[in-house]
């Protein structure tokens, strides 16, 4: 039974694209649906975080909006000196929830996520990921692209258990 829902930020939560105005900010268009997928799951007792190697005030003002459990940002794969791994934080929440990666579903897209897809019990990937993410044994490629809803699309499935 998944218990912790986690995801990465750029092209699952967004579609991947980097938005910049004329001043040089930076933008991200997120899916409504996802966010009231992530809502849905915490109603139900399933706790929902973000972890993305990116330190962004965009994801923090985002994840405080939807009350998520947890946010890890500036979390990179085995492969980025100096930074906690994605792997490493999720088994640092695991280990304050007193679970298991096995009771853990996790999207994510690209080659600094293949080391947490790996080991949790239910990965999952929207179909814009990249080719090393897809050959993972028993992910679940996703119908829907990130940033259109993929992340809804999860949830849906996780509500339906």
């Amino acid at each position: 039974m998944i218990k912790l829902f986690l995801t990465d930020v750029d092209g699952c939560l967004t579609d991947g694209g980097m938005y910049y105005t004329a001043e040089g900010d930076v933008m991200k268009r997120f899916c409504v649906y996802d966010g009231m997928g992530m809502v849905l799951l915490r109603k139900a007792g399933i706790a929902c975080g973000i972890l993305t190697s990116e330190n962004s005030p965009i994801v923090k003002a985002r994840a405080e909006k939807l009350k998520l459990d947890y946010l890890y940002m500036g979390v990179g794969s085995k492969d980025q000196a100096g930074s906690l791994t994605k792997l490493e934080a999720a088994k640092r929440i695991c280990e304050k929830m007193g679970i298991t990666l096995a009771e853990v579903c996790y999207v994510g897209d690209d080659v600094n996520d293949i080391d947490l897809l790996e080991a949790v019990g239910m990965p999952c990937c929207p179909p814009n990921a990249r080719p090393e993410v897809k050959a993972i044994q028993n992910i679940r490629v996703l119908r829907t692209a990130g940033g259109q809803g993929a992340i809804r699309e999860v949830c849906d499935i996780l509500l339906s258990y």
